[in-house]
């Protein structure tokens, strides 16, 4: 195994041990694919938000699917060829936008469910984008900063005029981070005329600050799920400030978010990630642990709380469970373990459908990961146009953007689920929905 230059990427998978899992005991086919699960969603969406037939459609596949085969050299002067996908699903309200992930276990059918939220994410919070993912099936920590850099490259080249600033535009997901987001941005930018250089930068978000990226962008997602738990605080008269909560993953979104809610006065009792689980009622440090995890690659061993299995993490009593994970991790089991009041989904896809019934039956509050972790894509828009109008925002510009649009996508959600009784999942769904039916009514289908 090479060892990986740890100041490239600090962006690790939140958690990949459970990626490939087969179900829990009760669970159905479906829950064996993750975008299954979505579309198994959408039409519980579909009957609240009674779009056109031929939006239906529409929305059942993605508009475009892109799968390359490229080979890179390694640093022995030897050749491994990767497969890389973007997944292109609606661009109605917008250029395609959306992360680009780095995971051994990517495959077409998880980036064809991530590409789908993207879509449903952008309407929600009225960003005038539309969805796409991208991955490549590659472990980054096997990877030198070098053969890193050449996979990304290449990736970005084979890609070719499938991106653009103003047709799709990666930004940074699991496994990725800023520095690889520069490499995007200068192959690409190598490509066009030296008269268009300048306005490239805009092809990719999630830059680092000196390579024209925005302030805040980092802490985005994880800024956005505590914004949405304040939200869910003040309807249910809960105070952050002598809450206890805990997270699954600690990753970008996982370390961010417990960061941002231990300074609101909340207490980190429990973390679990790919590499092990751990807990201490009296308090974990999300800035010490952080640093740990940079370190050590997750949170195994971490010798201030006290290592436990999986179902202890998850049994775990805290007010508030934050999954930031990979997609399918709390199935029908995990769902009976957990005891809290509000699970806020900082990853994609983190409830199987055993799952989410399951947490309905005991009365525990989902923030769907459509609104809760829609702040990525939000700060992302905004770097876009700072790129556009050549501007430098501020951080509590970015910030009281960022809390404004969380709070009013937050408050549609909750007025659609409240006025038609169903769950914030498929009101959230429901609502981007109308939105895009909306604007396709308008626009008309061509020819």
């Amino acid at each position: 195994m090479r060892k990986k230059d740890k100041s490239v990427v600090d962006d690790t998978p939140d958690s990949v041990e459970q990626a490939s899992a087969a179900p829990q005991d009760g669970a159905v086919a479906y829950e064996q694919s993750f975008y299954g699960v979505h579309l198994h969603q959408l039409e519980q969406a579909f009957c609240i938000a009674e779009p056109d037939d031929v939006v239906r459609q529409i929305l059942h596949q993605p508009k475009n699917q892109i799968v390359v085969h490229f080979p890179v050299r390694m640093d022995d002067g030897s050749f491994r060829t990767f497969t890389g996908y973007r997944i292109q699903h609606n661009n109605i309200f917008g250029p395609y936008k959306g992360g680009i992930r780095f995971s051994p276990f990517v495959t077409l059918d998880e980036v064809k469910a991530l590409a789908a939220l993207m879509t449903y994410k952008c309407a929600i919070l009225e960003v005038p984008f539309g969805g796409a993912k991208g991955g490549v099936a590659v472990a980054p920590r096997e990877h030198s900063q070098g053969e890193l850099e050449r996979i990304v490259r290449r990736f970005t080249h084979d890609l070719g005029n499938n991106i653009g600033p103003e047709y799709d535009i990666p930004a940074p997901d699991m496994g990725t981070n800023g520095q690889m987001m520069v490499w995007m941005m200068d192959t690409y930018m190598n490509g066009m005329s030296v008269h268009q250089k300048n306005a490239m930068r805009g092809v990719v978000t999630g830059k680092t600050l000196a390579a024209g990226g925005s302030i805040g962008r980092e802490k985005a997602t994880g800024q956005g799920c505590v914004f949405a738990l304040d939200r869910w605080a003040e309807d249910n008269h809960f105070r952050l400030e002598d809450a206890t909560y805990s997270v699954q993953g600690f990753g970008n979104v996982g370390s961010h978010a417990a960061m941002l809610l231990s300074r609101a006065g909340a207490t980190l009792v429990a973390v679990n990630d790919h590499t092990g689980s751990i807990i201490n009622t009296q308090g974990i440090d999300p800035v010490d642990l952080r640093a740990y995890v940079q370190v050590h690659g997750g949170v195994g061993g971490y010798p201030k709380a006290e290592g436990v299995d999986r179902d202890a993490f998850f049994a775990a009593p805290a007010d508030i469970f934050l999954p930031a994970a990979t997609e399918l991790q709390i199935g029908k089991h995990e769902a009976g373990l957990l005891r809290c009041r509000v699970v806020v989904e900082g990853a994609n896809g983190p409830c199987t459908i055993e799952g989410e019934t399951a947490l309905a039956e005991r009365g525990i509050d989902v923030v769907p990961d459509v609104l809760a972790n829609a702040g990525g894509v939000v700060v992302s828009y905004f770097e876009w146009v700072q790129n556009k109008r050549s501007e430098s925002w501020q951080l509590n510009e970015v910030d009281s953007r960022l809390k404004f649009m969380m709070g009013r996508a937050y408050d549609a959600v909750r007025d659609m689920a409240r006025q038609h009784r169903v769950t914030p999942r498929v009101a959230s769904l429901a609502l981007a929905i109308r939105r895009l039916n909306a604007i396709y009514r308008e626009r008309g289908i061509f020819p």
